[in-house]
């Protein structure tokens, strides 16, 4: 039995339509110009702080602490209302979770966003049933790339670091499972900044129908 641990955002889910309308929603409230859909696609993976501030940093906008504090709650609450109204799970997603959840696999999510709303999101979509652990930013009070998250995540899913395999999608993923000591499959169609391939994973998958084989042979390549 392995633990294989998914990061969220561009990895499990194509949240981006609701990230950047959230994003654009608070930036038209606060009376700043909205960011292109394709300029605030890369910068998912940091979170939702780092994504308002380089929207801001984009438009030569210059923020105190305490004004992206603001925006930064505002966006969090008007997310929440609209976390699902455009996010869909990746083809072919729920078909490999069942199949890795048949062979026995435990399942857990590592990701930058808060732990309320991975639960919210993944409850809306019907896959919250499929994960042993759920563990955001607030979780442990630390975010990747720090390993230790990756690790207390596996641990709080019952397994051991030694026995897991991290699916994820940008630099950030690929940075926090090399820290820990463990295997990482990057998904080709997430949000990294930079191509997938030159970020050097394991493995890397196109669809999700290839994730049970990647799996076992990255198992057996590494027996």
């Amino acid at each position: 039995m392995l633990t294989i641990v998914f990061d969220l955002d561009g990895t499990l889910i194509d949240t981006a339509p609701d990230l950047i309308d959230a994003l654009n929603h608070i930036l038209a409230q606060h009376e700043l110009p909205g960011v292109a859909f394709e300029t605030a696609r890369p910068s998912i993976g940091g979170g939702a702080r780092a994504m308002i501030e380089r929207a801001l940093s984009a438009q030569g906008q210059e923020c105190s602490s305490a004004a992206i504090d603001r925006l930064y709650a505002d966006f969090i609450a008007y997310y929440a209302r609209h976390i699902a109204d455009r996010s869909r799970p990746f083809p072919q997603l729920e078909a490999a979770l069942e199949c890795l959840a048949v062979e026995g696999h435990r399942l857990a999510v590592c990701t930058n966003k808060l732990e309320w709303l991975s639960i919210r999101l993944l409850r809306a979509l019907k896959l919250v049933r499929y994960f042993t652990a759920i563990c955001g930013q607030d979780t442990f009070g630390m975010q990747k790339p720090d390993p230790q998250m990756l690790r207390r995540t596996i641990l709080r899913a019952g397994g051991e670091p030694a026995r897991a395999i991290m699916i994820g999608d940008s630099g950030i993923d690929v940075r926090t499972a090399r820290a820990g000591n463990v295997p990482i499959i990057a998904v080709d169609f997430g949000y990294s900044d930079v191509p997938i391939t030159t970020l050097r994973p394991d493995r890397i998958i196109g669809s999700y129908a290839q994730l049970p084989l990647a799996i076992r042979d990255l198992v057996a390549g590494r027996a």
